[in-house]
């Protein structure tokens, strides 16, 4: 086989016959689109661009000329006052070099891509889904916090649009955060139905902003019914399978034992001649065309199309017609380039079969002096500034590369690395420049794609290799696809350095296995661009000098603006919830911190909401008296103007309701945040200075649902204390207020009854959509607030202003009432007895759990158990009414035993599984239920 030959054969076809999977549109849609097969339960299907430098190698002229040419034409459609004006994002990870390059063709606009690279110490400023994707979180991660603000044009740029959702839910996120009058959206081919179209036109209404499209081609993508299940099929008969029955790589051959390893430093002096295979007379390309790019970044670029739609490319400017020997439509095929190596090549028809030993090719290290500073790409941010520096320092980095080819290179491939495609598309275009031999350029991915070796397929060989990056998703395969048996005599591997680790020196490496398929491998290091912190660490008795503001709603949180300042740092792009078992198993076994994760969700049943609304209509007066009184208690004892601060989330809620009482009964306008505390790991210290920057610690009142056994309330004593001894900043009072105190452990109080506060039957949906919060070390760094989501998905089940506007709504009828409950408290002696802790040592002991930490009383920390964690078995206060009927609900769904308890100073305790393992049973034998 040889895929770097001239066949003309349209590289869809081959999925067309078998699933009449059709494109239908622009005459050059097929020349700029192939097809191929994936394994992805959304989508079997792949658009695979010839032009793009992601799966087919390509020209990086014609790379990055249709992205350069795409800028030009969304600066003529705005204007240079516009264009000025304008940011420009792009799409992880196969956009990232477009966006680039679309950046490049405005000239003037900043850049920025997503990421699904999190990053410590950088707080992400917006998050979305990719709902087709097989990685679908997308992280916002700039450098400079005020980049995505302002009313400039916003440029969107991805590779295709198939369905516009990804558009509509970044416009989406970022228009609740930073609403502008103008998006623009960049995409090489627009493959929407015209259904999908009329979508965006409607969203750009609901909005009021404008949004503009332009397109380098357009078309529909017409697909059989029962497409996805004859795909899925279709890719299973195909996938080959080695010995174990597992897929089988393509594109092999030589067995990973043989690969080479990469040195640690090796340059081309290091590494004697014979360690480079000399090629037969025969394998070397023909006579290479020297008919070049022109230097001009846009220079032989499709030219100016019309910017409503797409219109067809000039005829002289196409990829396929700068030269035979420098462009064609098949993927990888350019010119004559020596055959592939011997041996059988396995494909994805026939079982993978033994190859014959091949001398694994030489690997070479290259230093290309990458300029210091400045941003390996536009992860944090890319600024006209940037760009200017690179393009000052290109022809040089280029030199070192031509210098370090082998001398009879007649075909290199410049290969970059998954979300890094910008810094290799640009070392290649300026190569391009410098050398004789014919250069392209493509990336690896993420991205599994079936291989066929058939010249109408547009994925021929697939090269597998493990992950070296330490990815936040875990290990895995990553691919280089159309590589193998491209007949390149040399590839130069382009990776940062975050990705320059020991998996990647291995045996089975990249650099190896592309050794494997060529005869000379360079690897260059291009420095992770990591942005200093927005402000440092303070000396003791000094304040930072900028601090973030809150985040609030509706863009974090469905509470408004004025309810509530989160002093968190918005973790929502994230994949943090883990399956409720698995976390478990990991927190007793002490492999993570209960703070390291998020369980997923839990949704109400019909019958379940039932209970929450009625529990809601029959408790609302006491809650409101509650509210009432420990309001009234903090201003006569505290502060006349206290700062709220609730411990988020359980304190969220009343925190909010108190804020209320105090306006309602005497026209005060309380500042309120919410701030993190973690049993185990402190308060938030970060939080504590931004409030010490702006309020008096003495007026600051922390703010809880209710207390259990007092785990939080000495948690926050001692980070209290801790804090002030290293920070010289004092005046902070520990007393927590809370709204109901059944175990004795506080002073400031409204009731101390354990009875049912309905904000605790339910999660984020009752405390403005915002989960637990989150402190993990590799997502909050040591000046960053601890995180938490916004689940803007949970709004269609939010009750979070049902049960405040419910409450808020018996504030007048209770007020005499809340008098006397408040003098009546005022002039009592509420010393805490710590009577919970007490009953919860002797039920640890009785029960033989040995851990107070797995004991929860109380209605809402037993909610928490049924809801978050493993239950053992629940303990309810005999005779205890209509305040458990949830809690017996959630039990019977989970298989839980409930027992009747005479003397118990709660209505119920929570029990959490003791030695809890997947294999784990319940009190009577029997496996827990999920």
């Amino acid at each position: 086989m040889n895929i770097a030959g001239t066949n003309r054969v349209w590289s869809g076809s081959w999925v067309t016959e078998r699933l009449g999977i059709e494109l239908v549109g622009d005459d050059r849609l097929t020349e700029l689109l192939g097809l191929a097969l994936r394994r992805n339960p959304k989508r079997a299907h792949l658009l695979v661009s010839n032009v793009l430098g992601k799966h087919v190698p390509q020209a990086p002229s014609v790379v990055y000329g249709y992205g350069f040419t795409l800028g030009r034409r969304v600066r003529e459609l705005l204007g240079d006052d516009d264009a000025g004006a304008a940011v420009v994002l792009g799409y992880a990870e196969t956009a990232t070099g477009l966006g680039h390059s679309v950046a490049d063709g405005l000239a003037v606009a900043p850049y920025l891509h997503s990421t699904r690279r999190p990053v410590p110490g950088v707080a992400a400023a917006g998050g979305f889904e990719e709902s087709h994707s097989h990685a679908t979180s997308h992280l916002l991660l700039p450098e400079d916090p005020a980049l995505l603000v302002g009313d400039g044009p916003l440029v969107l740029v991805d590779d295709e649009f198939s369905t516009g959702n990804t558009v509509l839910n970044t416009i989406r996120d970022l228009h609740e955060r930073y609403p502008r009058r103008r998006y623009v959206v960049v995409a090489l081919v627009d493959m929407r139905s015209p259904e999908d179209a009329g979508r965006l036109d409607v969203f750009a209404r609901e909005i009021g902003a404008r949004i503009d499209l332009v397109t380098a081609a357009s078309g529909t993508v017409r697909l059989p019914e029962g497409v996805l299940e004859k795909g899925q099929r279709l890719v299973t008969e195909h996938e080959p399978r080695n010995v174990s029955g597992a897929p089988a790589e393509t594109g092999e051959h030589a067995s990973t034992d043989q690969a080479a390893t990469l040195p640690e430093a090796q340059t081309p002096a290091d590494a004697s001649t014979d360690q480079t295979p000399t090629l037969p007379e025969a394998q070397t390309p023909a006579d290479a065309s020297t008919d070049r790019a022109a230097t001009h970044p846009g220079a032989q670029t499709p030219a100016d199309i019309s910017t409503d739609r797409a219109a067809p490319l000039p005829e002289a400017q196409t990829p396929a017609d700068i030269s035979t020997d420098q462009a064609a439509t098949h993927p990888g095929a350019r010119g004559t380039a020596r055959p592939a190596p011997t041996g059988p090549h396995p494909t994805t028809t026939t079982p993978a079969t033994p190859t014959a030993p091949v001398t694994p090719g030489r690997i070479d290290r290259v230093d290309l002096r990458w300029p210091q500073g400045l941003p390996d790409g536009g992860r944090h941010g890319f600024t006209p500034a940037h760009r200017a520096r690179l393009e000052h320092a290109l022809p040089a980095m280029a030199a070192r590369l031509a210098e370090a080819l082998p001398a009879d290179a007649r075909r290199v491939l410049v290969l970059g690395f998954e979300e890094l495609m910008y810094a290799p598309l640009r070392l290649a275009r300026e190569l391009e420049q410098v050398v004789e031999a014919e250069v392209r350029y493509s990336t690896t991915t993420r991205s599994p794609v079936l291989a066929v070796d058939d010249p109408g397929y547009a994925i021929r060989t697939r090269l597998a290799f493990p992950a070296h990056d330490d990815p936040a998703d875990g290990p895995g395969e990553r691919y280089a696809y159309n590589v193998a048996g491209a007949g390149f005599d040399a590839v130069v591997a382009v990776v940062d350095s975050t990705a320059d680790t020991p998996a990647l020196r291995a045996p089975d490496g990249l650099p190896a296995r592309l050794a494997e398929h060529t005869p000379h491998v360079l690897l260059a290091v291009v420095p992770s661009y990591v942005p200093a912190p927005l402000y440092v660490a303070a000396p003791p008795g000094e304040r930072p000098a900028m601090l973030p503001e809150p985040l609030r709603g509706p863009a974090f949180s469905s509470y408004a603006p004025d309810e509530v300042g989160w002093l968190l740092q918005d973790l929502s792009g994230i994949t943090l919830e883990a399956p409720t078992e698995e976390r478990e198993e990991a927190v007793q076994s002490g492999g993570a911190h209960y703070a390291e994760s998020l369980p997923v969700e839990y949704q109400p049943s019909e019958h379940y909401q039932q209970l929450f609304h009625a529990a809601l209509r029959s408790s609302a007066s006491r809650i409101a008296r509650a509210v009432g009184a420990v309001t009234e208690v903090v201003l006569a004892e505290r502060s006349p103007r206290p700062v709220l601060v609730s411990l988020a989330r359980a304190g969220t809620p009343v925190g909010v309701l108190m804020r209320r009482w105090a306006r309602f009964r005497h026209g005060l306008e309380l500042p309120h945040y919410a701030v993190s505390i973690v049993r185990g790991r402190g308060i938030d210290a970060n939080a504590l200075r931004w409030l010490a920057a702006h309020h008096d610690p003495a007026d600051v009142v922390f703010v809880d649902g209710w207390t259990g056994k007092g785990a939080i309330t000495r948690e926050l004593a001692d980070a209290i204390a801790e804090f002030e001894a290293a920070e010289g900043i004092t005046g902070f009072d520990p007393e927590i207020a809370v709204l109901a105190d059944p175990g004795a452990c506080v002073r400031t109080y409204g009731t101390r009854e354990d009875f049912l506060i309905p904000s605790a039957c339910l999660n984020s949906t009752v405390s403005g959509l915002i989960s637990r919060t989150v402190l993990r070390a590799d997502l909050v760094g040591p000046h960053d607030f601890h995180g938490a989501k916004f689940y803007r998905e949970l709004a269609g089940a939010d009750v979070s202003s049902d049960f405040l506007d419910a409450v808020a709504a018996r504030f007048p009828e209770v007020a005499d009432a809340v008098d006397a409950q408040a003098k009546e408290l005022l002039g009592a002696d509420r010393a805490p007895t710590w009577e919970g802790w007490a009953a919860v040592e002797r039920i640890s002991e009785e029960y033989g759990i040995h851990d107070v930490n797995l004991v929860k009383p109380g209605v809402g920390e037993t909610t928490r158990v049924l809801l978050r964690r493993v239950p053992w078995k629940i303990l309810a206060r005999a005779g205890a009414g209509a305040d458990l009927d949830h809690v017996r609900l959630l039990a019977e769904q989970r298989g839980v035993p409930v027992e009747e308890v005479d003397e118990l100073p709660y209505s119920c305790v929570g029990l959490i599984h003791p030695r809890f393992t997947r294999g784990a049973t319940g009190a009577d034998g029997r496996a827990v239920a999920v």
